[in-house]
């Protein structure tokens, strides 16, 4: 019995290694190619706003508005991918996405620029859940939260190198393609490539372990067992639509995730503007590229430590603090930022911001399936995305309200601040860990009590 059992486990982890190679670099980038497509306003920002007449409260509110529409279509549209399959739907998101961001090329006043932001959330609605329940049809536990963040490391890079591709499409797109702003021109081209891709999941991505021909049949079949033996180990009875909805930790997990992703959003939309105000208040010079260049260095560093993060959740079967000392060392870190003396202290802060930020997100996908399966565990994490996400609404609207109201973003930065120590406490509060199985295979869970 032990000889077969180590057979299966030795076809299990060369399946998974097969998997981590053929679908983490492509979702990596389909992940890029979104959030690009999502914050790339926040480069636009710099030149759109004064060209558009737009305020900061303008502003943020228009770069909000994506969160509305994303908000009430990502139940809907994660059912729907776990009906159909993620193949047929995440190319739908990707395509349909891709067109309406090429779309903001061509708004021409707030009115246009909220319908288009609106909409774009409209399109994107459930691509992020989807992928985080297409990992669980994919790996076995102990290596998801490794797993989700080698997958968000596309966040974070889509900074580092989205960052200056964005401002040098800007810097230099006036008068390319007709455009008559280099915004417009950046707009339009960084569309392009999701609906290109979109096409490529159709032929790219396998539903399951059962339609992947580069898998063999004892792979197949092994890693669907493993896998369907831990949900039944861990929930014995498949989690039915309102089930997923009404669960309490539920609720939990979309207070904690709000929080750690207000500063997220904050982050993407206000830092280039951040780094573009230390010209003034230090009296140095940027060109727009330097201002991506710049901007970039906090999610390096945080992509880093994010991984390392979740390698070592995973290898101790931590998950609450794994997330609550992340949560409360980026809003140390935003909370100080705009007090300091220097620009590189300045940066150094809102670094260690961006690392807080980043380090706590993929642990906390690893909840959720502790207590979910089925189509409830679709509903109960496009919930928690969804509602977590409308902070992505909050965030800078707010902090552009304050901006407005103070004509600093010093105010702004403590509100993202008390959130993130809001989530950390959440967590310390109703977190409670359960570890389960031998050699570091372990799931986290928000405890009932």
């Amino acid at each position: 019995m032990a000889e077969v059992d180590a057979a299966t486990d030795r076809v299990v982890e060369g399946a998974v290694r097969k998997a981590m190679w053929r679908l983490l670099p492509f979702l990596g980038l389909c992940y890029l190619l979104n959030y690009v497509d999502r914050v790339n306003v926040g480069f636009a920002a710099l030149t759109m706003n004064p060209d558009l007449g737009l305020s900061a409260a303008a502003y943020g509110l228009g770069a909000g508005l994506f969160f509305i529409g994303y908000f009430f279509f990502e139940v809907p549209s994660n059912v729907i991918l776990h009906r159909v399959g993620a193949r047929i739907w995440i190319a739908r998101i990707m395509i349909t996405w891709g067109v309406v961001a090429s779309a903001t090329a061509f708004v021409q006043g707030e009115i246009s620029f909220y319908i288009v932001r609106f909409l774009l959330g409209i399109a994107e609605a459930g691509f992020f859940p989807g992928i985080i329940l297409y990992l669980t049809y994919w790996f076995p536990r102990a290596q998801r939260a490794k797993v989700t963040a080698l997958f968000f490391l596309a966040v974070p890079l889509s900074s580092v190198l989205g960052a200056p591709i964005s401002t040098l499409l800007i810097q230099n797109g006036d008068g390319m393609l007709g455009f008559d702003a280099g915004w417009r021109f950046m707009f339009f081209v960084e569309g392009i490539p999701a609906l290109l891709v979109g096409v490529l999941v159709l032929v790219l991505l396998p539903d399951r372990p059962s339609r992947a021909r580069w898998l063999s049949g004892a792979e197949q079949q092994a890693l669907e067992q493993r896998i369907a033996d831990e949900d039944a180990a861990q929930v014995p009875q498949e989690t039915g639509l309102l089930a997923g909805l009404r669960d309490r930790r539920v609720v939990a997990l979309s207070v904690i995730y709000f929080g750690v992703v207000f500063g997220l959003y904050v982050l993407a939309f206000f830092l280039p503007q951040v780094v573009s105000d230390l010209q003034e208040q230090f009296g140095v010079r940027f060109s727009l590229v330097e201002i991506g260049l710049i901007t970039a260095v906090p999610y390096l560093v945080a992509s880093v430590v994010m991984v390392l993060n979740a390698r070592h959740s995973d290898h101790t079967g931590e998950r609450r603090l794994h997330v609550a000392v992340p949560a409360f060392l980026g809003a140390a870190g935003v909370a100080v930022a705009l007090y300091l003396d220097s620009p590189y202290l300045v940066m150094a802060a809102m670094t260690l911001c961006a690392v807080g930020v980043y380090s706590a997100i993929p642990v906390i996908w690893q909840l959720p399936s502790a207590f979910l399966t089925g189509v409830g565990a679709a509903a109960g994490i496009a919930l928690i995305n969804s509602f977590g996400n409308l902070s992505g609404f909050v965030g800078p609207y707010l902090t552009g309200w304050l901006q407005d109201l103070t004509g600093s973003f010093r105010a702004g930065m403590f509100v993202v601040a008390a959130f993130m120590v809001l989530a950390g406490v959440i967590v310390l509060l109703v977190g409670r860990e359960r570890n389960e199985g031998a050699a570091g295979a372990t799931r986290g869970a928000v405890g009932r009590g």
